[in-house]
């Protein structure tokens, strides 16, 4: 069971004798039941605090970058970001395209396709297609990347198109064969625009064939990471040539820098394009305990350590430093716990496995 605010607080109230509350009265707890709710939230705090870079607080943003901006706002609940995990890559130009839990986005072509939690989700086509439109730039060139299974393990193929309209076969018109029953087969190829619109269409002409995703980024844009400068660094080597009021200083991003207040990044040199995503892992904040069915944050076998943490600054509230003390000494022993087993350990280094021969040298001393 969910270890809930209700459950938190009653724990509590149970350890220091107090009369406990109901779903029906939490709301309008008053004296010690209200000062345990605060303190709850306060020690939840604290034990955030003490491990800014837990991992379930770790989250993953992805930002699309538009051309001729530099600067950037970090989320709203940005507690803390790695500035050594920010990667420059071509923008996924398909949507739910890794079918994960349905085939929206996708526009029903002939048949009805459907979708399957086979795998980790796919888009099933029973002789049917499905296609979507893309936003693309004209006479760039872009990588399709398309994997397919057969449920019915017979040799077949998916007919895979890409146009300026629905099955159109404009600037790509191939077919991927499948013979693999185990693992299926992948298409890597390439296609180049010819319009600002582009239409992805793949079909099972009276076949059954499973999809398992659709890729479509810039061929010309490799992934790559960004180099961390300071902002005082910035100000002295690239400040002046991004500030410069011409399209000629923009480019390719090599550099992210932190602005003072954290509000933002800054990229340089400035975008010069607008597929570009940039990557880059942090730790969220926490939203505060507030209805009697919220749930921590915390796995349910670290509740004591907010019970304790919470009974320490009641004993202090009461002026019981000698029971303070032993709720902060159970604290401290469940943070060491929670850190161990949840905590940022460091980097492992390659040692190696060379064996070292030592030799000893007699070495003779003249009298």
């Amino acid at each position: 069971m969910a270890t809930t605010y209700l459950i938190l607080s009653n724990r509590t109230l149970r350890e220091l004798n107090e009369v406990e509350m109901t779903s029906s009265n939490f709301s309008s707890s008053r004296g010690i039941q209200t000062a345990v709710k605060d303190l709850i939230n306060k020690s939840i705090h604290d034990i955030y605090n003490e491990g800014a870079e837990l991992p379930l607080l770790h989250t993953t943003k992805t930002q699309a970058l538009t051309t001729g901006d530099g600067e950037y706002d970090f989320p709203s609940d940005m507690r803390r970001v790695d500035f050594e995990s920010f990667f420059l890559k071509p923008t996924e130009l398909i949507t739910n395209g890794e079918f994960t839990s349905n085939i929206t986005s996708w526009t029903t072509g002939d048949g009805s396709p459907s979708y399957t939690s086979s795998g980790n989700g796919r888009l099933n086509l029973n002789s049917a297609a499905a296609y979507q439109s893309i936003s693309t730039v004209k006479n760039k060139t872009y990588k399709i990347q398309v994997r397919v299974l057969s449920p019915n393990s017979s040799a077949t193929t998916l007919i895979v198109r890409v146009g300026t309209s629905a099955g159109g076969t404009q600037n790509l018109d191939t077919t991927i064969g499948v013979t693999n029953f185990g693992e299926g087969n992948i298409l890597d190829t390439t296609f180049t625009a010819t319009a600002k619109t582009s239409y992805v269409y793949v079909e099972a002409s009276s076949v059954q064939l499973d999809v398992d995703y659709i890729r479509v980024s810039r061929s010309d844009i490799a992934p790559k990471k960004l180099a961390s400068i300071t902002y005082d660094t910035y100000l002295q080597t690239n400040k002046v040539a991004d500030d410069v009021n011409n399209s000629s200083a923009f480019g390719l991003p090599a550099k992210v820098i932190r602005k003072p207040d954290y509000s933002s990044f800054i990229l340089s040199p400035i975008p010069g394009e607008g597929e570009y995503t940039v990557s880059y892992d942090y730790y969220t904040t926490h939203t505060d305990l507030s209805a009697h069915g919220d749930n921590m944050g915390l796995p349910d076998r670290f509740a004591s350590i907010i019970v304790d943490r919470t009974k320490y600054y009641i004993y202090m509230l009461r002026s019981d430093p000698q029971h303070a003390q032993l709720a902060d000494r159970d604290y401290q022993r469940k943070l060491k716990l929670l850190k161990l087993d949840y905590g940022t350990h460091s980097a492992d280094y390659m040692r190696t496995d060379v064996v070292t021969e030592t030799i000893t040298t007699n070495v003779g001393i003249a009298s």
